[in-house]
C-alpha cells in the first residue's frame, strides 16, 4: 500500500532544469569551455563528485569544476533574485490532494540545503511537504540510493510503501536502488529505454499521480 510520495525537486516540482542548462553553458563559455546541453543533461541530479569527474574526463584537468559551478550558481542567484522561479504544472494541486488523503510527502534533491529551502519557500510549497531531504545530508548523492533511503526513514515508511517521482535517469536509478516505486514524469527528455523496466509507472504531469490513489 502506498503511504508516501517522495519528489525530486528540479525538473519535477520546479521548472529549473532549463535554467541549469542555460547557466552551465554560460559559465562554461565564460571560462573557455564549450559545455553543451547534452553535457548538462548527463549530470542532472548527479552527485557532485561524479559530475566533477565527468567534466574533467570531458575537458581535461584544466576544468576547474568548483569555480565554474560557482559561476553557474551566481548566474542562477541573479536570475532567481530578479525573475523568481516557476512551478511545474499541478504541483500545488497534487500536494494538496495528497495532504487531504493523509499521504506523507517529502523532497529528495541533489540541490544543497540552503537553496532547497529558499526555493521551496519562494514558490510557496514548503508547508505542503512533510520532509525536505538533500544530498549533503547523506554520504553519497544520486544515483546512489542514500537520499531516498534517508527520506523514507525521515517519514517513517518502508521504501516499498513509497512512490518516488523523478524526471531524470540518475534520480530514477537512485529511487529504484532504494526500493521505492518509481513514477517517471518527463521534463526535458523522455524515459530512457533501458530504465523502463525499473519504473512503477509513467505520467505526463503531476496530476497523473492521483490515479495511483484512486485505483
Amino acid at each position: 500500500m502506498i503511504r508516501a510520495v517522495i519528489f525530486d525537486m528540479d525538473g519535477t516540482l520546479l521548472d529549473t532544469e532549463k535554467l541549469n542548462i542555460r547557466f552551465w553553458m554560460e559559465a562554461g563559455r565564460k571560462n573557455g569551455f564549450d559545455i553543451t546541453e547534452e553535457d548538462v543533461l548527463h549530470i542532472r541530479s548527479l552527485d557532485a563528485r561524479m559530475s566533477e569527474k565527468y567534466f574533467i574526463d570531458r575537458f581535461g584537468e584544466t576544468f576547474d569544476f568548483h569555480s565554474i559551478r560557482e559561476d553557474r550558481r551566481q548566474l542562477m542567484r541573479e536570475h532567481v533574485g530578479s525573475e523568481g522561479l516557476e512551478l511545474k504544472p499541478f504541483v500545488k494541486e497534487t500536494l494538496t490532494f495528497l495532504k487531504n488523503r493523509g499521504v506523507k510527502t517529502a523532497v529528495a534533491t541533489a540541490t544543497g540545503e540552503s537553496r532547497m529551502r529558499q526555493y521551496l519557500d519562494m514558490v510557496g510549497i514548503s508547508d505542503l511537504l512533510d520532509e525536505k531531504i538533500c544530498t549533503n545530508m547523506v554520504k553519497d548523492g544520486k544515483p546512489a540510493p542514500d537520499v531516498y533511503l534517508y527520506a523514507c526513514e525521515a517519514i517513517g515508511e518502508d521504501p516499498s510503501n513509497c512512490i518516488a517521482v523523478e524526471d531524470a535517469p540518475n534520480g530514477v536509478l537512485s529511487a529504484s536502488r532504494a526500493g521505492c516505486n518509481v513514477v517517471f514524469v518527463p521534463d526535458l527528455t523522455p524515459l530512457d529505454d533501458d530504465l523502463k523496466d525499473v519504473v512503477f509507472g509513467e505520467i505526463s504531469d503531476l496530476s497523473g499521480l492521483q490515479r495511483f490513489f484512486d485505483e
